[in-house]
């Protein structure tokens, strides 16, 4: 593909400490014209820098903020890139990883980070109706797609129900089969609360992002059937990959 960029319209702006944000908003409006494909890497700062006729510190603020706004990733030694992967994501009474991906035509599952027993706080026991301080199983967990970071996140199952339920999901990537092997054939989402959130430098390197690009954080409590709390989780999910869709048709 021949990349020919628009013309900056806005360069008159009164300063030129502005010029950057008429750069990355000319960039931003070539990629959403598919002057740039998903995947394509960017012309070098030295050649952008040369066809707005500004110098490279200018460049870099553009390309930095397209990075902030998700619509650029910027790879070490290598380039600024147009991000190339997102997802649909679906919130539902019977929200499924792996099902949610299959239905993107996608592959992927958990990965276990860390598993281990604590004691709940008060929202975790609330959440659980359970008491307070009472043993839970602790998973610390990476949703994948693809071997793209998709989410990551923290999950508490009361014990001991379902101590063991960690070493299914290390074989098999799947909570679905984890429960089922627990005794749990089928369970629905109780509720979901998401919101916008900047997330901590842990959670940034397993998402693969800055720290201030905001993540979308959400609480969710899964129940079985009998409508006994089973599963309460906090997740973040990468906003420049995923899009999540809440669904009110689900039986």
């Amino acid at each position: 593909m021949t990349n020919t960029l628009p013309q900056s319209q806005s360069h008159t702006l009164d300063s030129r400490e502005h010029f950057w944000t008429s750069i990355a908003n000319d960039l931003a409006q070539a990629i959403g014209q598919g002057v740039y494909a998903p995947g394509e890497r960017l012309p070098s700062e030295h050649s952008l820098a040369e066809r707005f006729g500004v110098n490279r510190h200018t460049i870099r603020r553009s390309l930095a903020a397209l990075v902030q706004r998700g619509l650029l990733r910027a790879e070490q030694g290598s380039g600024t890139y147009v991000e190339d992967f997102a997802v649909d994501l679906a919130i539902g009474r019977r929200t499924r990883h792996r099902h949610n991906l299959a239905q993107a035509g996608l592959r992927g599952g958990l990965a276990v980070i860390d598993a281990e027993r604590v004691r709940a706080s008060a929202d975790q026991a609330r959440a659980l109706q359970v008491q307070p301080r009472s043993a839970v199983l602790h998973l610390h967990l990476l949703g994948e797609g693809e071997g793209q970071p998709l989410h990551v996140s923290h999950r508490y199952f009361p014990l001991p129900r379902f101590q063991g339920l960690a070493d299914v999901v290390r074989e098999s990537g799947s909570i679905t089969e984890a429960f089922a092997a627990h005794g749990v054939a089928d369970y629905i989402r109780q509720e979901s609360r998401v919101s916008a959130r900047l997330p901590d430098a842990d959670t940034a390197a397993h998402l693969r992002q800055g720290t201030a690009r905001p993540a979308l954080f959400v609480t969710s409590v899964n129940t079985d059937m009998q409508g006994t709390p089973i599963e309460y989780a906090e997740t973040w999910f990468a906003g420049d990959r995923v899009t999540l869709t809440v669904r009110h048709d689900e039986r």
